[in-house]
């Protein structure tokens, strides 16, 4: 549950979202903004009339804030970002709270995150239930706590504690949440009130005074919370790089040390609003919706899907066996199937390494690790299969023997269930038919390592039914996964688009640059790798043989660059080889420049007649993007995506685009179509086949429209 909720159902009937009442002393308030009480301009109204209530009300001795439904407050309410602010503005509701005369107290229960959080802490007594979520993750949307999150938190529970958790954005139970400061007490039971009025009454009969965040005393070693401040800067501007609201946070905490508390919430607001106009804020904002709006698909709104209980998986390779991890961890059941006794055992024993590493690094006991196991069969027999409701195939990528799988599955498994092929490239239409069941059939791309990875890219066959893609989707959410539909082409949407903006890094390599300079400038862009670190990481292999795949269909006249067919027939695929375009020396993961390489390129360019120039890290990353976008627009063109946001969602997830910029069709929108346009027919005059504009782009570009236009939901 993120910081930022919308609120579909605020409004639909006359009940206000806040009401208020006495229990006996106690003036309890409750906030009712269904789904999720988000702080919506009616809700921060409403709290801050309850406060001026109990202020002029001699007979209320104690406020009680609780949330009806199933949350204290989630969060701001999305439906206002980007719309003029309107009065009060939560920092006012917040202070409000905190300087009422009469104590205030908080009791979550369920999320209490972003302006949920601060609202809690600017009362002077908290309650969490079992089950509360607390956090500050607004930087996951490219801001900071707006609303005194900086300056309270802190005083509350310290520098090292606060920072840690407004930079991670992590949700933290009620347990945790006591340990740090946050909050009071954890009560018992699941309801607030009850919990709350409890609490209430017992303070009274304290005599419990007012007592306010903004004097407590987590900041009075100022030395101590300096040179914590102090490291905690040091390794952010390390970890976060290009980011811009982390340092802004660091900041923020600076001026609570620094500054008087009046002080500290006039800066905080600074930074704050300087986060606002950030052009990150407005990438991190997109990828924040296109991750909701990536589930809104024909099939999944038509049709319910098949229920699922056991899974079933074809292959014990690295593939497959990240596939049943993440059924594991998702409670599932699983079967796997090899061709024989060794196979299997291989597979079994790749599972098991990733929860033995868990368990070495402490994260996991060795009895859970049994648990989960227990749920694991292995089998060298189809029949095993018999009665799973979904099976993955995840097996070689060569046409011949996934049909051979399938042919497997069609004979042994139960009618109703969902065959699912892995695979990257290949055609699943001609998969699904050949088998007698093709409605049952559905492309499930998982992305290596499968239980790291969130993208799940669901890749739709023109005959699969309804309910078949709805399962998918019910699938990946099970699984955790961010899932995106995707028509059946060559490569679906990542691949195919990949394959193209690889074909411009070759290209930019062979007329100059070399791939070190272009890793260097994809890293200086955001991406955590460049595309050649990629490719050695991936293994070269594996698009040494998409190539040759590919190579009796290739255009004869578009251009082919040889360099990596002449890294790959050396032997020379990536890290598991110890060289690729990088050296590896020693098993070492981070590689270092290869003069062999370079004198590669440089044979390569003279057998193709190329004289080498310069190219400047700006153009290296024009013409990328370039290439990027332009495939995008077909992809979007063609309807193998839904919509540009599922492209953004792809890349975002899949292949290391930074999100901050928001995915790569949101990005061309923030530079402008007009000039990726004329940069595609800049660079088209040298080579006009691979550099044709996409005709949703010049499209677009005539109606002086953006992708960000073709997004609205049907």
């Amino acid at each position: 549950m993120s910081q930022a909720v919308a609120t579909p159902n605020a409004g639909a009937d006359t009940t206000p979202p806040v009401t208020q009442r006495r229990e006996g002393a106690v003036l309890v308030v409750t906030i009712s903004n269904p789904p999720v009480n988000a702080l919506g301009v009616a809700v921060r109204r409403g709290l801050q009339a309850a406060i001026a209530e109990a202020e002029a009300d001699a007979a209320v001795a104690l406020v009680l804030i609780h949330g009806a439904g199933r949350a204290f407050i989630a969060g701001a309410d999305i439906r206002e970002f980007g719309q003029p602010p309107q009065a009060p503005a939560l920092p006012d509701v917040c202070r409000a709270i905190e300087q009422c005369s009469k104590p205030v107290v908080a009791a979550i229960h369920g999320p209490a995150l972003g302006g949920g959080l601060e609202i809690a802490l600017s009362a002077h007594y908290r309650l969490a239930l079992p089950g509360s979520k607390l956090g500050l993750p607004e930087v996951q949307l490219g801001l900071l706590p707006g609303s005194g999150g900086t300056q309270r938190a802190p005083r509350l529970a310290g520098v090292k504690a606060a920072v840690e958790l407004m930079l991670s954005g992590r949700h933290i139970g009620a347990e945790e949440a006591a340990k740090l400061g946050l909050v009071d007490r954890v009560g018992a039971g699941t309801d607030p009130l009850s919990a709350g009025l409890a609490y209430a009454a017992e303070l009274l009969a304290q005599s419990a005074p007012v007592r306010r965040s903004c004097d407590a005393p987590g900041l009075a070693d100022r030395a101590a919370a300096q040179a914590e401040l102090d490291a905690l800067r040091a390794d952010t501007a390390k970890k976060s790089k290009g980011l811009f609201s982390p340092m802004k946070i660091i900041e923020a905490v600076q001026a609570a040390l620094e500054l008087p508390f009046d002080e500290g919430m006039k800066r905080e607001r600074e930074l704050f609003w300087q986060c606002i106009d950030s052009p990150q804020r407005a990438g991190l904002i997109h990828a924040f919706f296109a991750e909701r709006e990536v589930l809104k698909v024909p099939e999944a709104q038509a049709a319910q899907p098949r229920p699922f209980a056991t899974l079933g998986v074809v292959g014990g390779g690295t593939m497959g066996a990240g596939i049943a991890v993440s059924a594991l961890d998702a409670g599932l059941p699983v079967t796997m199937v090899e061709r024989d006794a060794e196979s299997i055992a291989r597979g079994r024993a790749n599972v098991e390494k990733v929860y033995d590493g868990l368990v070495a690094k402490g994260r996991m006991t060795p009895e859970a690790k049994a648990a989960v196991m227990a749920r694991y069969t292995g089998s060298t027999s189809y029949e095993a299969l018999a009665q799973v409701d979904l099976v993955i195939e995840a097996v070689f990528e060569e046409m011949g023997v996934k049909k051979a799988v399938f042919a497997e599955l069609d004979r042994v498994c139960k009618p109703g269930a969902v065959l699912a092929t892995n695979t990257s490239y290949l055609d699943i239409d001609e998969i699904a038919a050949s088998v007698s069941r093709p409605q049952d059939v559905v492309g499930l791309h998982f992305f290596s390592p499968a239980n790291i990875m969130k993208l799940l890219e669901i890749v739709v066959p023109a005959q699969v039914s309804a309910d078949v893609v709805a399962t998918a989707f019910a699938l990946a959410q099970k699984l955790k996964k961010v899932p995106v539909r995707a028509g059946v082409c060559d490569g679906f949407i990542g691949n195919r688009i990949l394959a193209v903006y690889r074909a411009a890094a070759d290209h930019m390599m062979e007329d100059g640059a070399s791939p070190y300079q272009i890793d260097q400038a994809l890293r200086d862009f955001g991406y955590p790798m460049g595309p050649f670190q990629v490719s050695d990481l991936a293994g070269g292999d594996i698009g040494w043989a998409t190539r040759k795949r590919r190579a009796a269909t290739r255009d004869p006249k578009a251009r082919y660059v040889q360099i990596a067919d002449r890294i790959c027939e050396r032997g020379w695929f990536g890290q598991k080889t110890g060289r690729g375009y990088y050296l590896y020396p020693a098993g070492a993961r981070t590689g270092e420049m290869d003069p062999e390489v370079l004198a590669i390129v440089d044979a390569e360019r003279e057998r193709a007649g190329i004289t080498p120039r310069a190219f400047s890290n700006d153009e290296i990353l024009r013409r990328y993007m370039a290439a990027m976008v332009n495939e995008g627009a077909n992809v979007v063109h063609q309807g193998i995506a839904l919509r540009p946001l599922d492209v953004d969602v792809t890349f975002v997830y899949g292949y290391g685009f930074p999100r901050y910029r928001g995915g790569p069709m949101k990005y061309a929108d923030m530079v402008g179509l007009p000039q990726i346009l004329a940069d595609i027919e800049a660079f088209a005059k040298e080579d006009p086949l691979f550099w044709k504009p996409s005709p949703l782009l010049v499209e677009l570009v005539a109606k002086g429209a953006n992708f960000a236009s073709l997004n609205q939901s049907e």
